[in-house]
């Protein structure tokens, strides 16, 4: 099975995707947009994709990609997000003078920064893809802070592991297909769906009540611009509800509100691990 991901191999798109799917063949994308190709050509079987961080919130372009393509969700896992310090062997934690990763991981790891004030925090463009380069460089006094998996992909060292301020630090990535290629899960309590309403006073409103009519639990709401049309904008909903057979209920009531839905996937929640 062959399954997409944007980022290098070793990145925690690659870590989500082997969660999911334990026997995978990753195809390392450098831009999202390729990685939504890849599926709607039939390049590859699945695509596995972040969606939402505990911390730093949504990742917006892939649901601007999500309402664009023709693509839907199959299912959802959560990731914890362990953060690594990794450098070349040979390598000390105490001779460690350049850190690099992406900005978002950088900023998770302030803790670890003001306890090694002699370490020099640097944007890079991608968590493993620092790894890569922190390897290649061959240099004892640089670092990266990445998952183990790019440890592993790439031959470096965890010099110190768990070095984020959070530990409740998640990601939320959907599996995605063709509605062709969709296997669907038993028992599917959760729905992604996309809408737009009219501008005028009132009428969110009256596209949320249908949620609250059908005793559903609405639990994200996310609006993003419509590209080429200034001030309107389309709605992202997840909604979970307590009766599987029940998922439908809401959304027929809902497209009586709206001028346009588009359902993004129905498949089961996933939970934290208690």
């Amino acid at each position: 099975m062959r399954i997409a991901i944007q980022g290098e191999p070793g990145s925690f798109s690659h870590q989500a995707a082997l969660q999911m799917e334990p026997q995978a063949t990753i195809v390392p994308c450098a831009f999202s947009a390729e990685v939504f190709k890849l599926v709607e050509s039939g390049a590859v079987c699945a695509a596995v994709i972040p969606i939402e961080n505990s911390l730093a919130g949504s990742v917006v372009e892939h649901f601007d990609l999500l309402f664009q393509s023709a693509v839907q969700i199959e299912r959802e896992s959560l990731l914890r997000i362990r953060h690594n310090l990794i450098g070349i062997p040979g390598s000390r934690i105490e001779g460690i003078r350049q850190v690099l990763s992406h900005p978002v991981a950088l900023a998770q790891c302030r803790r670890f920064f003001a306890e090694h004030p002699a370490m020099s925090p640097t944007a890079f463009y991608d968590t493993a893809g620092s790894v890569k380069h922190v390897i290649a460089l061959g240099d004892k006094e640089s670092g990266a802070i990445a998952s183990e998996q790019a440890a592993l992909a790439y031959g470096g060292v965890v010099l110190a592991a768990g070095i984020e301020d959070n530990p409740a630090n998640y990601t939320r990535f959907f599996l995605i297909r063709t509605a062709t290629q969709i296997q669907p899960l038993p028992d599917p309590d959760k729905v992604s769906i996309a809408f737009t309403v009219e501008n005028r006073p009132g009428s969110l409103v009256s596209a949320l009540q249908a949620f609250a009519d059908h005793n559903t639990n609405l639990c994200k709401v996310e609006s993003r611009p419509v590209h080429g049309h200034p001030w309107q904008y389309v709605f992202y909903v997840d909604y979970q509800v307590a009766d599987p057979a029940e998922t439908g209920a809401a959304l027929d009531q809902l497209r009586r509100q709206c001028m346009f839905v588009k359902v993004l996937g129905y498949y089961p929640a996933a939970w934290l691990p208690s």
